[in-house]
């Protein structure tokens, strides 16, 4: 479900699950974490991180563990993975990234976006919360004030937003964003590995505080979730109750 190939020192990883929608589950996870893997152990200068079809991805699958904990570790561990790649990363959204879908964006260093493609973390609705870092990634990308809009009020960012803001770095397909690998590729990679580092110490991965880490698993354990959930199962709106 993973798909790796190369064109010189650019290595292309897709997403491989289209009748999923790019969902990820436990196989897709430990994939995408051994397709990176060997992308350095073989040389890349660049990597391109992609879906197949018309969607980038659909975030965790719902239908399977995303509830277990060990499967969010994994995650966690494989989204820390890309984050530190020592060479960069290019996300090229070829459409909708949600919920884990843009985590996987913004773990990368660059993101090129489709023109129809747009980026949401819909956790509000079933009664998740995502983690600090998802959370300070995002103010740092977009802003403060786009970012509130998309945690608090479930906003999608569109392509155009997404540049506008900063999000996007470039608006283009997955050969435009391989184009672009390509270049990189050409540079030095001391130097980027350098920038890597220093742009990606922007707080987001500094621990929680107590108060911030309880109140997410006050989500995570609630009889919310539990709505949530049976809402998703049985194809209705769920009613919260903040318990």
């Amino acid at each position: 479900m993973i798909h790796s190939s190369h064109t010189d020192r650019v290595v292309t990883i897709e997403l491989a699950r289209e009748t999923k929608r790019n969902a990820l589950d436990e196989e897709m996870v430990a994939g995408l974490a051994a397709a990176f893997a060997a992308a350095v152990d073989g040389g890349a200068r660049a990597i391109v991180l992609t879906g197949r079809g018309p969607v980038f991805c659909a975030g965790a699958d719902l239908s399977g563990p995303v509830y277990d904990k060990d499967f969010l570790d994994r995650l966690v561990a494989t989204l820390q993975q890309i984050e530190s790649t020592p060479v960069p990363v290019i996300a090229a959204l070829n459409g909708p990234a949600l919920g884990a879908g843009l985590q996987l964006a913004m773990a990368a260093d660059l993101r090129v976006m489709a023109p129809d493609a747009a980026a949401e973390i819909p956790a509000a609705k079933i009664g998740v919360a995502v983690d600090e870092w998802t959370i300070r990634r995002l103010v740092s990308l977009v802003g403060a004030g786009p970012a509130r809009g998309m945690l608090i009020g479930c906003e999608a960012l569109t392509s155009e937003r997404a540049l506008a803001v900063g999000f996007a770095n470039r608006i283009g397909d997955l050969a435009h964003a391989q184009r672009w690998a390509a270049s990189i590729a050409t540079l030095a990679p001391l130097t980027l590995a350098h920038y890597k580092l220093v742009l990606n110490g922007d707080g987001a991965r500094d621990a929680a505080p107590a108060d911030r880490a309880a109140a997410m698993m006050r989500a995570w354990t609630s009889a919310d979730l539990t709505e949530g959930r049976t809402a998703r199962a049985e194809r209705r709106t769920p009613v919260f109750r903040g318990c």
